[in-house]
C-alpha cells in the first residue's frame, strides 16, 4: 500500500475542507438549504468522527465524547440549531487533532496490519478500509461542502484536485 500517498491525499483534502469553511460565520456553518443534505458543521464533525472510527480499527482508543456517534455518525441528521454543536473554532481544532492522530497511527502501521483481513467482502483488508474511508469518504464530503457552499450563496474557495 502507498502510505505516503494516502497520507498526502488525506492532508490535501483536510486542507480543502478547512478552506471551505474558513470564511463562514457560526450561523452560516449550520445553514441547511433545501436539497443539500449536510451543512458545514455536521460535515466537519462527521469527518472527525470518521477519523476516530478508522483509528479505532487500527487499535487506538476513542477520544471523542460518546454523543458524537448520535450527532455526527452515519445516519445522523444535521440540525440548524447552533447550540447542538461545538463552535466552529473548536471544530477546526478537533479536525486538526483528528487528522494528526490518524496520520500518526497510519504511519505507525506496517504491512501486516494493512493486509489484515476484514469480515467484509466490499473492504476485504485494512488497506482497503483506509483507502475507502480516509481518501474516498473524506473527499466525498469535501465535494459536498462545495455544493453546500453554492447553495448558501458562497463561491468555491479553492480548486479541489
Amino acid at each position: 500500500m502507498m502510505i505516503t500517498e494516502l497520507i498526502h491525499t488525506f492532508e490535501s483534502t483536510v486542507k480543502y475542507v478547512e478552506q471551505s469553511v474558513a470564511d463562514l460565520s457560526e450561523q452560516q456553518m449550520v445553514e441547511q438549504p433545501s436539497g443539500v443534505p449536510n451543512h458545514g458543521t455536521w460535515t466537519l464533525g462527521h469527518i472527525i468522527h470518521s477519523c476516530q472510527g478508522v483509528a479505532a480499527e487500527l487499535g487506538a482508543e476513542n477520544w471523542l465524547p460518546d454523543d458524537w456517534e448520535s450527532v455526527f455518525g452515519y445516519g445522523s441528521t444535521p440540525s440548524s440549531d447552533l447550540s447542538s454543536y461545538p463552535e466552529k473554532s473548536e471544530m477546526l481544532t478537533l479536525l486538526t487533532d483528528a487528522a494528526n492522530r490518524l496520520r500518526r497511527i497510519i504511519l505507525a502501521s506496517n504491512d501486516s496490519v494493512l493486509s489484515k483481513s476484514l469480515p467484509d467482502d466490499t473492504l476485504p483488508t485494512m488497506g482497503h478500509l483506509l483507502m475507502q474511508v480516509v481518501v474516498a469518504h473524506t473527499a466525498y464530503h469535501a465535494g459536498q461542502l462545495t455544493v453546500w457552499r453554492r447553495a448558501i450563496g458562497k463561491q468555491s474557495v479553492a480548486v479541489f484536485i
